[in-house]
């Protein structure tokens, strides 16, 4: 019989020693394995088990509820967020109005890594956006996670070394393996109708597309918002404010008249 992934999660109400041995136990002489284990925020503790059957779970819940010392917080078929929860000992956090936006801080780059790397790793076609500003490791870890992802990576729009704007794809990059990179500011302020025509043909493709500035990007096309399967904000802290305010007004540099959008 095959084996089934379970997440368990529960909040410590009252700490004494070997309350983390009384459990393993517990789940040992139920026949429950546990994969993995560790802190997850606060007071809480997160498990991934396996088991045969599922009466096995619905035993050790009967028996867990019957503890003062511990709260069952979750017990189910563990979600992304879970596994990621146990593996980085904290959890993803996402938007309270917007259930496909996430949000993270710089110091959460390895989570943010691992949790887009995750994503890369579904098949078809998948449209994610990601917000942020100047030099806050956007781009950086979009290319990170596509190396865990085992994904090629291709630039269709972006200013990571030099500004790039392409107009075309040779064959071989139509390929709904690789993951195709869209910098909305600039394809949306520097780009020309051969560039957009490649963007549609892109998003037509079963495959991963990562839109920097997903804001902007929607401002001069026919997408929304709402095409996006999800969302991710990156800040430099949990106070920052993400604006475009240097895009929407954009300075212009005196010694040639460029626009300066630096994002």
């Amino acid at each position: 019989m095959e084996k089934t992934e379970w997440y368990f999660e529960y909040e410590i109400q009252h700490n004494r020693p070997g309350l983390l041995g009384d459990i393993s136990s517990l789940l040992g002489m139920l026949s429950i394995n546990i994969i993995s284990i560790n802190g997850v925020e606060n007071s809480r503790r997160g498990m991934l088990l396996l088991s045969k059957r599922d009466e096995q779970i619905t035993r050790l819940k009967s028996v867990l509820q019957t503890m003062d010392t511990i709260k069952i917080t979750k017990l189910r078929k563990p979600k992304l967020r879970d596994k990621l929860a146990v593996r980085h000992g904290r959890y993803i956090h996402s938007d309270v109005d917007d259930r496909k936006t996430f949000r993270f801080v710089r110091n959460e780059l390895g989570l943010l890594v691992d949790f887009m790397a995750e994503l890369y790793k579904k098949e078809g076609h998948k449209l994610i956006g990601i917000r942020g500003m100047p030099r806050v490791g956007k781009t950086e870890s979009i290319v990170a996670a596509s190396v865990c992802a085992n994904k090629r990576w291709l630039f269709v729009s972006s200013t990571l070394l030099k500004q790039t704007i392409r107009s075309q794809l040779i064959q071989d990059e139509y390929n709904s393996d690789n993951l195709y990179i869209i910098d909305g500011i600039v394809s949306t302020r520097r780009a020309n109708e051969k560039h957009w025509q490649l963007v549609r043909e892109i998003m037509q493709l079963p495959a991963i597309k990562v839109v920097e500035h997903p804001d902007i990007f929607v401002q001069s096309t026919e997408y929304e918002l709402d095409d996006f399967d999800y969302i991710i904000e990156l800040r430099s802290n949990e106070d920052e404010e993400i604006t475009y305010e240097p895009v929407e007004r954009p300075q212009v540099h005196q010694d040639n008249g460029f626009s300066m959008f630096d994002f």
